[in-house]
């Protein structure tokens, strides 16, 4: 079932709300730049067991409205205590792959992470993506600079070359014609501005922030969001367990689908 939830005025965001009926909940965030569709495999499978899944387009992807402005971190937790509200949300598991997993961050951080249960951060881009000083982590900052100019020159272009690290399991031609569809669907000025907010801000205080039961999922091959990220993580959140995926990039919800969808049912329903 899909509808739409208003964060702020003539900004609405896309909802797809899967299995309204389930006694357990969870709440997708995608990372960039895609959308909700990228959750197709767990979506799949997490309904027949008796999960309710949301998964939200974050504002200028997927099918959600697209303004020029609003993609900072706080602006975006904002959007999603939005739709928390407006579907009366509580005792659920916030889920965020990537950029979503930083959303989610400043969300707990922002929030308190109300109505939250249980998190799951997936290949999070937290508490930085890029390299600072006395950092020495995540990628270099020119890395992000000249995706973004490769944004705004071809952005098909700068497209393909991200599908092209964005996996570790070999995928066929037509999956990776989806996977590019996905980040086309995303406005232009979106994209690069989301780009943006990963070089200005950070998130070690939202890690800190983070009281409740927390997995953390990263696979050690990954080429986006350095797998060192997630040892970090693990270190700033005391509630957290760290869980490498050792045949998985960035997308270990894909590259190991199986894996991935009971690990995060066995953490949802306390068995690990």
């Amino acid at each position: 079932m899909g509808y739409y939830v208003a964060v702020e005025p003539n900004v609405k965001y896309y909802v797809e709300d899967l299995n309204p009926e389930g006694n357990k909940t969870i709440l997708f965030l995608h990372g960039w730049p895609g959308s909700h569709k990228l959750y197709e495999y767990q979506f799949d499978v997490l309904p027949k067991l008796g999960f309710r899944c949301i998964g939200i387009d974050t504002r200028g992807f997927g099918d959600s409205d697209k303004p020029f402005r609003g993609y900072d971190f706080d602006r975006l937790s904002d959007d999603v205590r939005c739709v928390v509200e407006e579907l009366n949300l509580c005792d659920f598991t916030l889920l965020g792959h990537s950029n979503g997993g930083a959303i989610a961050c400043r969300y707990m951080g922002r929030h308190n992470g109300y109505g939250v249960k249980k998190l799951v951060l997936a290949a999070a881009a937290a508490p930085s993506l890029i390299k600072r000083p006395n950092f020495p982590y995540g990628v270099d900052k020119e890395v992000v600079e000249q995706m973004i100019e490769e944004t705004y020159k071809d952005r098909p272009q700068m497209l393909r070359n991200f599908g092209n690290m964005f996996f570790f399991q070999l995928i066929t031609q037509p999956f990776s014609d989806w996977f590019f569809q996905l980040g086309l669907q995303a406005a232009g000025w979106a994209t690069a501005k989301m780009q943006k907010t990963w070089i200005r801000e950070v998130l070690f205080n939202d890690l800190a922030a983070i009281r409740v039961p927390t997995l953390i999922i990263h696979g050690i091959h990954d080429q986006v969001v350095p797998f060192a990220l997630g040892e970090i993580q693990a270190q700033y959140i005391k509630t957290s367990k760290l869980v490498p995926f050792q045949f998985s990039g960035h997308a270990a919800f894909y590259d190991e689908k199986d894996r991935f969808n009971e690990t995060v049912v066995d953490f949802i329903e306390g068995k690990c």
